[in-house]
């Protein structure tokens, strides 16, 4: 089939690779426009982008998926079907009943459960111990579309929602190529999602971030191991904001008063509303991340000080 992609970040690259090693031939590219990174601030093209220049393909970046440019050359293009993973802009109505296959998306979830832009971080803070992909068909309800296939993925007690992404994007893209081969040789159906187990993945914003101390250990771990890369699990020191890296839980230990530092031969602790934690990296405002043990012996807490005041 003659496949349009949409995509923008990292995640959406091994799906990218995976459609041109197939059978299919990408017709071009949909992907954000270029965004200012860096100190400098300066614009750079989305890492689906960079790839599809590298192949030769062509590039669509609209402000919006309802420009009509976009919409104009989109029906030029007249792809069989578009294959979506993260591109981040709602497609109108008008586009997707363009190609003649729709528009099937990889989305990173066990659908009904975690509709939405953050599935995985939510499965983490949630404490799934089981998520997985799915291949459905865009429609203009919120992750609603009737589901193509499945796969599973088992959550690690350890696993932030990067470690869980990366395999996601590498199984998710086998699973979208063969759902594209499924459509083209008429051998999959999409059937509708169950009605029951619907839950919503809104993007987990800096303040959602934000470490209550006073919250049980295994929570704070899963929120940590949730906003991990980002936005960043975070606290606050001498009034200052410190980043929290994925924390070990220390059930061995003593308890200690939510947010206070202890600081021990074997780590950094911190007491929260049930029993303690170790700190492992942490990232004080304007420095690099660093051993928590690091950081204590520069900062030296004082008797009974806390984090999060």
């Amino acid at each position: 089939m003659r496949v349009l992609f949409a995509g923008t970040p990292e995640v959406a690259v091994p799906s990218l690779r995976a459609i041109m090693a197939s059978r299919h031939s990408v017709v071009a590219v949909l992907t954000r426009p270029d965004a200012p990174a860096g100190r400098g601030r300066k614009l750079v093209p989305s890492p689906v982008a960079v790839l599809a220049a590298e192949a030769g393909i062509e590039v669509l970046k609209p402000a919006r998926p309802r420009d009509p440019d976009f919409l104009e050359r989109l029906a030029e293009i007249a792809p069989d079907c578009a294959a979506v993973v993260a591109y981040g802009g709602l497609i109108p109505k008008v586009a997707l009943d363009m190609p003649e296959h729709g528009w099937v998306n990889l989305h990173f979830s066990l659908l009904p459960a975690w509709r939405g832009a953050a599935p995985v971080q939510h499965a983490v803070l949630a404490g799934d111990e089981i998520t997985g992909a799915c291949t459905f068909r865009l429609e203009e309800g919120l992750d609603t579309g009737p589901v193509y296939g499945r796969l599973t993925e088992p959550i690690k007690p350890t696993d932030t929602s990067g470690d869980l992404l990366a395999r996601l994007a590498e199984s998710g893209a086998r699973l979208l190529v063969a759902t594209l081969d499924g459509i083209e040789d008429g051998t999959v159906v999409a059937e509708p999602q169950p009605t029951e187990g619907v839950s919503l993945a809104p993007k987990l914003t800096v303040d959602d971030a934000r470490i209550d101390w006073t919250a049980p250990a295994l929570r704070i771990d899963r929120l940590v191991r949730a906003c991990t890369p980002a936005p960043g699990a975070w606290t606050t020191f001498r009034g200052e904001r410190l980043k929290i890296r994925p924390v070990r839980l220390d059930q061995q230990a003593g308890s200690l008063p939510p947010g206070t530092i202890e600081v021990a031969r074997d780590g950094v602790r911190v007491g929260t509303g049930s029993h303690p934690v170790l700190l492992g990296d942490v990232q004080p405002q304007g420095k690099r991340a660093m051993p928590a043990a690091d950081w204590a012996r520069g900062v030296r807490p004082e008797p009974a000080e806390r984090l999060g005041r």
